[in-house]
C-alpha cells in the first residue's frame, strides 16, 4: 500500500459521518446491549466480552454529546484498539472502508460545534462529503480506564455478556 492513501471506516451517528483510521479497528460487531457497569461516567455504556476479555463500550452518541437515538437493526459496536487496550463504540452505522489520499485529510478547524476537539483528528473528503476522523486514543481516558478497570475487579460487571 502506498504511504500517500489513508484506509479509513467510515460509519455514521445521527446524521453525520466519521471514521476512524483502519489499522485502528480490530472488529465490527452486531450490536448486542452490553452488560451495566454502575460508578462509570454515563457515556461508558457497559461491557462486552470480546476476544476472552471483558471491554469497556462507549455510546460514542453520549461520548460526543450528540441527541441520544433508539436501537436500529443497523447499530454496530467498533471494536477500536487504542493506547488503552480495546474499547467497543456503539454506532449508528458503519458503512464502508475508504481509501484516500493523505491530502484528503485536514487537520481539525479550531472550533467544532458541540464536538470536544480532543476527539478530531481531521477532517476527510470522502466521495464529495465531508467526514470527521477521530483519534480513538481519546475516546477513554487513562482515569476513565482506572474506573472501569476498578468497578470489573470490585465484580460488579461479573455477569455473563451477552452473545
Amino acid at each position: 500500500m502506498k504511504a500517500d492513501v489513508v484506509k479509513l471506516v467510515i460509519f455514521q451517528l445521527g446524521v453525520d459521518m466519521f471514521a476512524a483510521d483502519v489499522f485502528s479497528v480490530e472488529r465490527v460487531l452486531r450490536y448486542t446491549p452490553p452488560s451495566s457497569v454502575p460508578d462509570v461516567p454515563s457515556w461508558l455504556d457497559g461491557v462486552l466480552e470480546h476476544g476472552g476479555k471483558v471491554i469497556p463500550v462507549i455510546d460514542m452518541r453520549r461520548r460526543i454529546e450528540l441527541a441520544e437515538d433508539s436501537v436500529t437493526p443497523d447499530t454496530r459496536v467498533i471494536v477500536f484498539t487504542t493506547s488503552e487496550g480495546l474499547v467497543g463504540a456503539v454506532v449508528d452505522a458503519v458503512h464502508e472502508v475508504a481509501v484516500v489520499p493523505s491530502t484528503a485529510v485536514s487537520p481539525p478547524p479550531a472550533i467544532f460545534r458541540g464536538l470536544d476537539a480532543k476527539f478530531v483528528r481531521g477532517v476527510a473528503k470522502v466521495k464529495e462529503q465531508l467526514v470527521v476522523v477521530l483519534d480513538v486514543n481519546c475516546l477513554i481516558a487513562s482515569t476513565d480506564r482506572i474506573a472501569f478497570d476498578r468497578a470489573v475487579s470490585a465484580g460488579v460487571a461479573g455477569a455473563p455478556a451477552r452473545a
